[in-house]
């Protein structure tokens, strides 16, 4: 018997413009029953056929338009030939404003089994074929003409047709827009069915008569678009802004860093890439040494209270004139309310304390707090501060393992210390983390990451440990602990 699949391909065929030799192996085939798969019945090679690389890299002018929109949809691209599958599949979704929310695929043609190229995805669900990943532009395309076919989201199966206007004398140095026409439709708007529906009704002003029947009302219809949508709207410096972000390097990362990416590009999420890419994210990842002494200052306080053991009061808390003294060097008493010599009434001391055991300086045995052999190693203050380097991100549970690689990333790429909490909720929000049972509720920013480069940056000596604006150091620390890994 043949697959239910293969029978719904062919039927499929028989309404997309096949010729006569195929309808007629389409009836032969539904009538007998006899064949193993549309390509071997119809002859056809399922796997895509590729150019070779050219010595030279070239780049093309081409024009992406959303086949079937009228008016018409498009975008004009300037694209280096070297441009692999997925950058271009990017590059397609940036400069359209889709979402990136759902599948895709490349294909050599406008028949949709036209031969194509698989995804990661399609392989881990089973399926054989050329993969996307390796495979580049100007494999693909050579001249003004040639042609590729991108799907997105198989169920409202937007299908766009990118063809070629002009090879360029030299590729260029980087994607960029240079014109365009009408807005992205909305994501699962129904296809083109829906799109005209919602234009027309947008069009009208809102008439009530043209609502579309998928909604209830106006109220219902304007709380799904996406706000002040207007299909007519076009702006060039949008989308080579998005486009910037894509096409936009991100810093070489691996281990658990990278697993969080790759995660999250998976996914179609470019948040975390997006930071990475940010031109700060490539800054030095070195400290001066004065830097480095000011960092670390309420570490090497403690320490030097600390010497080689202190004994600890019953209750296991720092005896009160070490308190005392902690919170006047570092700079806490300035603005701390109360007499500042007791740990378990003054948190920004028992901070400092708790992130230098978290940091391996610090260790506790039979009631004295002592310096771990790591600490009496580091000699000076540029020793100390690798040290503290070589043990982010902070913590062992993977809550707290991925919002320290997420506060790493943030600070690494120069955000304000203001910013730092709301980008690092966002990128764990991404990661699939939220706010107890609220699946809309983004989750606090807090790890024992976090609370370090905050005492970095100063927090013992800004009012109640608010630390603000971006400092360089802080940043570097934050990246040479990325780039370790």
């Amino acid at each position: 018997m043949p697959d239910p699949k293969d029978v719904e391909r062919l039927a499929r065929r028989l309404v997309a413009d096949a010729d006569p030799q195929e309808v007629r192996a389409l009836l032969e085939a539904l009538m007998g029953a006899q064949f193993t798969s549309i390509d071997e019945m119809l002859g056809r090679d399922e796997a895509p056929t590729l150019l070779p690389v050219p010595a030279e890299v070239r780049g093309f002018r081409a024009r992406l338009d959303l086949h079937g929109a009228k008016p018409p949809v498009w975008r004009r691209l300037e694209l280096p030939g070297d441009l692999t599958l997925p950058r271009l599949h990017d590059v397609i979704q940036a400069s359209m404003g889709w979402y990136d929310s759902h599948l895709h695929r490349f294909r050599t043609g406008r028949d949709p089994y036209s031969p194509y190229f698989v995804t990661r995805g399609d392989i881990e669900e089973g399926e054989d074929g050329t993969l996307e990943d390796d495979v580049r532009l100007d494999q693909l395309v050579a001249a003004k003409g040639d042609e590729l076919w991108y799907e997105y989201d198989f169920g409202d199966g937007w299908d766009h047709r990118l063809v070629v206007e002009e090879v360029l004398a030299e590729a260029p140095g980087t994607v960029r827009c240079t014109g365009g026409r009408m807005a992205c439709p909305p994501e699962d708007c129904g296809g083109l069915g829906g799109y005209e529906e919602l234009a027309g009704w947008v069009r009208s002003g809102y008439d009530a008569t043209q609502l579309p029947g998928v909604f209830e009302d106006a109220e219902d219809a304007h709380a799904w678009l996406p706000v002040d949508w207007d299909p007519d709207h076009f702006e060039i410096e949008e989308a080579n802004a998005a486009l910037a972000i894509v096409v936009a390097e991100p810093i070489a990362v691996t281990g658990e860093l990278a697993a969080l990416a790759e995660e999250l590009e998976r996914r179609g999420d470019w948040s975390l890439r997006e930071v990475l890419a940010h031109p700060l994210s490539h800054g030095p990842t070195e400290v001066s040494d004065d830097e480095a002494a000011r960092l670390t200052e309420p570490f090497r306080i403690l320490l030097d209270l600390v010497g080689s053991g202190v004994t600890l009061t019953s209750a296991g808390y720092l005896p009160p004139a070490v308190v005392e003294q902690i919170a006047e060097r570092s700079g806490i008493t300035a603005w701390w309310i109360g007499k500042a010599n007791r740990e378990d009434l003054t948190p920004p001391v028992a901070q400092v304390r708790d992130l230098a055991r978290a940091l391996g300086l610090v260790s506790v045995r039979k009631g004295r707090l002592s310096p771990t052999a790591a600490a009496v190693r580091c000699q000076d203050a540029q020793a100390l501060w690798r040290h503290i380097v070589s043990r982010l991100p902070l913590g062992t549970r993977d809550a707290e393992r991925q919002a320290g690689w997420s506060a790493l990333a943030v600070v690494g790429s120069g955000a304000p210390a203001e910013q730092w909490r709301t980008q690092i909720s966002e990128l764990m929000f991404a990661l699939g983390w939220r706010c107890g049972d609220d699946r809309y509720a983004p989750p606090s920013a807090s790890s024992p990451t976090l609370d370090a480069l905050h005492l970095l940056a100063g927090a013992t000596r800004s009012r109640w440990g608010e630390t603000r604006g971006v400092d360089l150091a802080v940043a570097a620390t934050a990246r040479s602990a990325v780039h370790r890994r």
